[in-house]
């Protein structure tokens, strides 16, 4: 049952995050290559860095081609289809959101099953939630998420921390994931819509 999640929410998280990747394309008006490209490096960005990190062999992509052909479908959907949000951006963010917390608490989960420590589980339930959203920003000529002022990170370091706690203490997975999951979208969707952002460092003289 647990295993059945964690698959499926994968797969919906991919699918998500594939879509920010697509929409990205749209507003930059990419051709369909560059649909593609955007949607794939979005959708697999964080799980390839997480999986090299840990040196669990062949990235999950390599042993299973199907991630990269579903990040392309959804680019040549998307391709026909990403004019009907009236407001791609907020349409993104909100979007990329839901796959920030999806994202934080299954890179968690797969490190923790690879026997790795709780803190790094939750660096690589960050890894994953994050750099898929980072490398599209950059490769769409975005502002880098994680470079402007707003509760980002800190959502998935959350939903990730949550997840790993709620295992620790005995919870049943399935739950623990549902409340990391919960936490860190509650996190970042409170940020949206207040504009909260943490404290900036301020430049000072020298002594």
């Amino acid at each position: 049952m647990f295993e059945h999640l964690t698959l499926f929410l994968n797969w919906f998280g991919l699918i998500i995050f594939a879509i920010t990747g697509a929409l990205v394309a749209s507003r930059k008006q990419m051709d369909l290559i560059g649909f593609v490209l955007l949607a794939t490096v979005t959708g697999i960005g964080g799980g390839t860095l997480r999986d090299l990190v840990l040196d669990v062999g062949p990235v999950f992509w390599v042993k299973e081609p199907a991630y990269i052909a579903v990040c392309a479908a959804v680019a040549v959907i998307m391709f026909f289809l990403a004019h009907i949000p009236q407001s791609r951006l907020t349409f993104v963010l909100w979007l990329d959101a839901v796959g920030l917390a999806l994202f934080a608490v299954t890179g968690a989960e797969y490190a923790l099953s690879t026997g790795a420590g709780n803190l790094i589980a939750i660096t690589m339930g960050v890894i994953t939630a994050t750099f898929g959203g980072i490398f599209r920003d950059l490769l769409g000529g975005e502002e880098p998420i994680i470079r402007r002022p707003e509760v980002y990170v800190t959502a998935a370091v959350f939903g990730s921390v949550l997840f790993v706690l709620g295992t620790t203490l005995g919870l049943p997975a399935t739950w623990a994931m549902v409340i990391g999951f919960v936490g860190a979208f509650t996190l970042r969707a409170i940020a949206l819509h207040l504009k909260l952002a943490l404290p900036q460092y301020k430049s000072r003289p020298g002594r």
